[in-house]
């Protein structure tokens, strides 16, 4: 699948460098240049992570300001990157099944979708969206699969429809056709992952609270602690302020999202160019 060119009716054109194909990489640089990469990413957008998950589980609305400076005053800021460690053990092998996953099933669909007649945004869509399922089945079952499924989906597929109608808004701007510079390529890249974010926060808000407080939170039962269900957690929402409460922290988590797709993206596509073979050994 290619994004080398995106027209209007009178025939003008933008010439974006084509996308880079499973085929076209170097797997062991993509990999081990992508864990450094991802990792370095991933410390500087945890402290948003922690403050979304403390308004999650919090059983009144607090601020931003003032559960962040909660967090300074009594925990400083080591809190900040409480369970850091435990979280990076997970997603250096997760993202790197998430990632070969990604552009193996991306490659194939697209090329399928394609075939079948599909319109180029349709099957970039289509592609996207497929490539989170597998994922989604390695990183738990349950509620977990519930979540993260839906809302990877939701985002890469709204991700390539934005970047493709934002690319076709301008070839529509500039009937002589250019060629974007890489200002101008991060920028797009950019827009697109906040506005896949914005799409995702909102549709899938509920779930990430609910999976969230089941992951942290207890039931006290006859004097013993125990794990909540799924409905317990459900009412327990309901009473502390019904569909209002599950979007609790809903700006933290757009924010989070926003800026950690942003980076992510245009960290992923940076990658991704890096890992490149030469002209010398894709032509073995």
């Amino acid at each position: 699948m290619s994004l080398s060119a995106a027209e209007d009716d009178s025939g003008s054109e933008i010439h974006i460098p084509a996308d880079v194909d499973w085929h076209m990489l170097d797997k062991s640089k993509f990999f081990f240049l992508g864990a450094a990469l991802f990792s370095g990413v991933s410390a500087a957008l945890y402290p948003i992570v922690v403050l979304k998950t403390r308004q999650q589980v919090s059983s009144t609305q607090v601020s931003c300001f003032k559960m962040s400076f909660s967090i300074m005053k009594y925990e400083g800021f080591r809190g900040f990157y409480r369970g850091f460690g435990t979280s990076l053990m997970g997603t250096i092998p997760a993202r790197a099944l998430y990632m070969g996953a990604l552009e193996v099933t991306k490659s194939s669909v697209g090329t399928a979708t394609v075939s079948l007649g599909f319109s180029d945004t349709s099957a970039t869509a289509i592609a996207n969206a497929a490539a989170d399922g597998p994922k989604g089945l390695y990183r738990g079952f349950g509620i977990s699969i519930l979540t993260y499924a839906p809302s990877n989906a939701v985002w890469w597929a709204s991700y390539s429809v934005a970047h493709k109608l934002i690319w076709s808004g301008m070839c529509k701007k500039d009937e002589s056709g250019f060629r974007p510079d890489l200002k101008a390529l991060v920028a797009v890249q950019g827009l697109s992952a906040a506005m896949a974010s914005g799409v995702s926060a909102l549709i899938t808000m509920p779930l990430d609270t609910i999976k969230t407080r089941l992951q942290v939170l207890d039931r006290e039962e006859n004097g013993v602690r125990k794990p909540s269900s799924v409905l317990q957690t459900v009412r327990n929402l309901v009473q502390e302020g019904g569909l209002t409460a599950c979007y609790r922290g809903l700006g933290p988590r757009w924010a989070s999202m926003a800026m950690s797709a942003t980076t992510m993206i245009t960290t992923y596509e940076f990658l991704k160019r890096l890992s490149t073979k030469t002209q010398e050994s894709l032509t073995r």
